[in-house]
């Protein structure tokens, strides 16, 4: 059967020093994000007899590797994929004329403004209350609630705490369950601010890779299996940012193998109704194993209602409710009261992001095409935004390139746990086309500058927030 690596070199000499033909493609796979940081390679005995070279040449080429930062032998633990360190410094963003693609977010949906007016009512009737609302409105938490139910997980209300956003929800369940030094799998790429607040608690990020085309499962279980970590963080619907959905058996098969090493699986549901066209979906992740669930209000209705929720079992929210006076003692009334009567229009909120995604979907594509020759946009069925492969290893130099005409775009390894994966962008599907049509112009102009030989100026954006 062979290793992964070797499954995954394919053809690799390219002719000249077999040595350096060999440590260029493995240098490839480990900064396309195939091979992953801390994974263990072969032996230089059992690569050679696998690709049918010297056991010199393949020492030959693990010593190259090695020297440049990008395999590190380990006593008693072979040889593993590393990365040369790096620094960097944030570069700050113009102030004027920028149109920011770090931002994901459909922007208000149209039954914001009567929402708000409806909830005032719903507020009044709190009045007379002390106003602290730790696990949330019982309104609301029947609502979300209901919805699970409705995808086919059958919630009880105080399976639901409301928190003031997904970042804010994920904030409380790392304070819970993270443990200092324990393994975290992460995908790669991911959210970035998921990662920071893994890394916070001392949590150490172990990647698995995913792409549009979906998991590699043998390698996420194989990594779950290798560390027992604490945690298991998957965004499995519509992932975010390279738009994949975990199907039915895969989740069944990652909730076992986690729940087989006491794994917490934290399912980041962020983008779970984001569906335009994908033809199918599955059940809630939780429908399959223990897991605790993440959504929010923020991607459905407006950034600026910071409206989250967690779902989970009751030993989860006990803990959950015990950690929480430590940081707030409740999410505000009045917003929770405009999420409620939102939820009760469930299907204009659908209607509205399907929209503007189905169009902006349409802007990217086009402006691919016209001003990115030779870039092919992947499938994307729904979620925030389309990761896409620029060819090379030149994503952060063309996010430098593009802020010189002013578009902000974060390069590929702001949503990586190592670094890697330099040879793709996201791009946003979320903004308006005329928006769209604008910022694909501009990074068309980026692109020419880096062909005919521009080097842009300044660092890499590794602090750069992203939404």
């Amino acid at each position: 059967m062979g290793s992964r690596l070797g499954r995954q070199l394919g053809e690799w000499y390219q002719g000249g020093a077999v040595a350096q033909s060999l440590a260029d493609r493995i240098r490839m796979l480990i900064l396309d994000g195939r091979l992953t940081v801390g994974e263990r390679v072969p032996s230089e005995r059992a690569l050679a007899a696998e690709v049918g070279r010297s056991r010199a040449t393949v020492t030959k080429a693990y010593e190259t590797l090695a020297d440049a930062g990008y395999l590190a032998r380990v006593h008693g633990s072979g040889t593993r994929v590393a990365l040369p360190h790096r620094s960097a410094t944030r570069v700050p963003a113009p102030s004027d004329d920028v149109i920011d693609l770090t931002i994901a977010s459909v922007g208000s949906t149209p039954g914001l403004h009567a929402a708000t007016v409806r909830a005032l009512d719903r507020l009044a009737s709190l009045l007379g209350t002390p106003g602290y609302s730790l696990d949330g409105l019982a309104d609301l938490r029947e609502r979300i609630a209901a919805r699970y139910t409705q995808r086919g997980l059958p919630t009880d209300p105080s399976q639901i705490v409301v928190t003031s956003g997904a970042m804010h929800a994920l904030t409380l369940i790392t304070a819970a369950f993270g443990e200092r030094g324990r393994a975290a799998i992460v995908e790669q790429p991911t959210f970035p601010h998921a990662m920071d607040a893994l890394r916070r608690v001392g949590m150490r990020l172990v990647p698995t890779p995913v792409t549009p085309e979906g998991w590699d499962l043998a390698h996420l279980a194989g990594r779950i299996r290798e560390t027992r970590p604490g945690i298991v963080y998957t965004i499995a619907d519509l992932h975010n940012p390279t738009g994949a959905t975990m199907p039915d058996l895969e989740r069944a098969k990652l909730a076992a193998t986690a729940r087989s090493v006491g794994a917490l699986v934290i399912v980041d549901e962020t983008c779970v109704e984001l569906d335009v066209d994908r033809g199918w979906t599955p059940h809630p992740f939780a429908a399959h194993g223990p897991a605790i669930s993440i959504g929010s209000m923020s991607k459905l209705a407006w950034g600026g209602l910071r409206i989250g929720w967690i779902r989970a079992d009751a030993p989860h929210v006990e803990r959950l409710l015990a950690v929480r006076p430590s940081f707030d003692l409740g999410s505000p009334l009045l917003e929770q009261c405009i999420a409620t009567e939102l939820l009760d229009d469930m299907e204009g909120l659908l209607a509205h992001t399907r929209r503007r995604l189905t169009a902006g979907r349409a802007s990217v594509r086009a402006g691919l095409a016209t001003h990115l020759p030779g870039v092919v946009m992947p499938a994307v069925p729904g979620g925030l935004a389309a990761w896409v492969d620029l060819g090379s290893p030149i994503s952060t130099n063309l996010s430098l390139a593009a802020r010189e005409h002013g578009l902000l775009l974060p390069p590929g390894p702001r949503f990586t746990a190592t670094g890697v994966l330099d040879r793709f962008a996201r791009i946003p599907i979320t903004w308006e086309p005329e928006v769209m049509d604008a910022a694909m112009e501009r990074l068309g102009m980026a692109w020419r500058d880096l062909r005919a030989g521009s080097t842009p100026r300044g660092g890499a954006y590794e602090e750069l927030a992203v939404v």
